[in-house]
């Protein structure tokens, strides 16, 4: 994953690294919020699933994904975790509202139009 960052562990873990993330490339970042107005009217909603192992989760992003389109502002998922099965994988991304956490930094970045770091050079946002 660009920036090198440590294996994310748990639920808790995931949306830390979302948040820093976000924070890094020069996001406003508010956390367990359900209605927000930010100055650039322009919100992004990230909801955050993991799985270690095979279970209950899984069953339920089906309905998270159904969940975001009825969400006033735009949406996404952002899963990680060694449970999640090949069949939920291939699903979230056919959906086009969800990313694995590895996969997460041009999200955002193309979202707000936030232009990508130069090679060799430090990213301004940090």
């Amino acid at each position: 994953m660009p920036g090198g960052t440590a294996a994310v562990a748990s639920g808790a873990d995931l949306e830390r690294e979302v948040a820093a993330l976000a924070i890094r490339i020069g996001l406003d970042v508010r956390r367990q919020v359900k209605v927000s107005r930010p100055a650039s009217n322009q919100s992004l909603g990230i909801e955050c699933k993991w799985q270690g192992v095979g279970g209950s989760a899984e069953e339920k992003i089906p309905a998270t994904i159904q969940d975001i389109a009825a969400w006033p502002i735009s949406g996404l998922v952002v899963f990680a975790g060694q449970g999640f099965s090949t069949n939920l994988t291939s699903y979230l991304h056919s959906t086009g509202k969800a990313v694995s956490f590895e996969d997460l930094e041009g999200w955002p970045r193309l979202f707000f139009g936030l232009a990508e770091p130069s090679a060799g050079t430090k990213d301004p946002a940090v």
